[in-house]
């Protein structure tokens, strides 16, 4: 069969001034002068896709803290390698985040930056003659620590350990901070990711008393967080979405309820993060989850500096 052009004359067309339209003038980016404030820079973002969810996330953020609602932290190991570790302190010492939950590898990038000042080994090379995760001090100091104060899961472990020897670089590791703050850090550990469950001095069962104290702990935090607090999930992809999911699940069948807000940044946008986190705690309710996908090392200081603006 052959087929002609078609006839588009007798087409219905709409009026522009009537269309709804999802983007307009007013909420397009501004410059601003160099010398701005940054509470004058951010306000002057496109209030558009990510520019519009990033101040909505700020604003319920900002909102918990003032109504003394939970901030929940989750991290994994990257967060600590790009160099954020001091800002995390600040924020838990100033009552910004009311707990953290990480998994291993963060326990093991803190403790050795606290101990020595550096961290991440070139595993490239290190493979190669299987040298990667052998550090003697890395595993002598986090395996005792859990094995000798495992009743207080592994996260206040470590944290009271680095504060009992002094360590040098204390002031800007994230578990002798919490430690000494008092703030719940949780630790998740799968066995066998971390470097230190290669060393023959390895516990199982210290590990898995102390890591599931720490699951139960973060079980209270998030039956407080279900009613209008925040989980903010930077950099876990696999670990702590799937926790969150069940520490979420405890709390509602112990009949915990409400709206709260969780947010996922990451280089890419995951399978687990993007359910467990974003999509199915808010299934049946009115909570909200936001996804936003860059490096952490930019995400994670202009959120936070837009939340302490946010809140004067």
């Amino acid at each position: 069969m052959a087929y002609q052009p078609i006839d588009l004359r007798p087409l219905h067309v709409t009026s522009l001034d009537d269309r709804p339209s999802k983007v307009r003038s007013a909420d397009g980016g501004k410059t601003v002068p160099a010398d701005a404030s940054f509470r004058t820079w951010f306000d002057a973002l496109p209030n558009i896709l990510a520019g519009e969810s990033l101040r909505e996330l700020v604003g319920r953020t900002a909102q918990a803290i003032r109504t003394r609602r939970p901030v929940l932290l989750g991290m994994g190991g990257h967060v600590i390698k790009v160099g954020l570790s001091g800002m995390v302190c600040d924020l838990v010492r100033g009552g910004l985040i009311s707990a953290i939950v990480s998994n291993g590898s963060v326990t093991i990038h803190d403790t050795e930056l606290a101990l020595v000042g550096k961290t991440s080994e070139d595993v490239d090379v290190a493979l190669q003659d299987g040298t990667f995760g052998m550090s003697g001090r890395t595993a002598d100091f986090i395996l005792g620590a859990i094995s000798r104060d495992r009743a207080r899961g592994i996260g206040r472990a470590l944290g009271d350990a680095l504060l009992a020897a002094d360590a040098p670089h204390a002031e800007s590791s994230v578990l002798a901070t919490c430690a000494r703050s008092d703030v719940s850090l949780c630790v998740t550990v799968a066995i066998g990711t971390d470097i230190i469950h290669a060393h023959p001095q390895a516990d199982g069962a210290a590990l898995g008393e102390a890591a599931l104290i720490d699951f139960r702990t973060l079980c209270s935090v998030v039956a407080d967080l279900l009613d209008g607090g925040v989980y903010l999930n930077f950099g876990s992809a696999v670990l702590l979405p799937e926790v969150f999911l069940k520490a979420v699940s405890v709390a509602r069948n112990l009949g915990h309820r409400g709206d709260f807000t969780t947010a996922d940044f990451d280089f890419i946008r995951q399978y687990r993060p993007m359910t467990n986190v974003v999509r199915r705690p808010h299934l049946g309710t009115d909570g909200k989850g936001f996804s936003f996908t860059g490096p952490h090392e930019l995400l994670f200081p202009l959120f936070w500096q837009a939340v302490r603006s946010e809140l004067g």
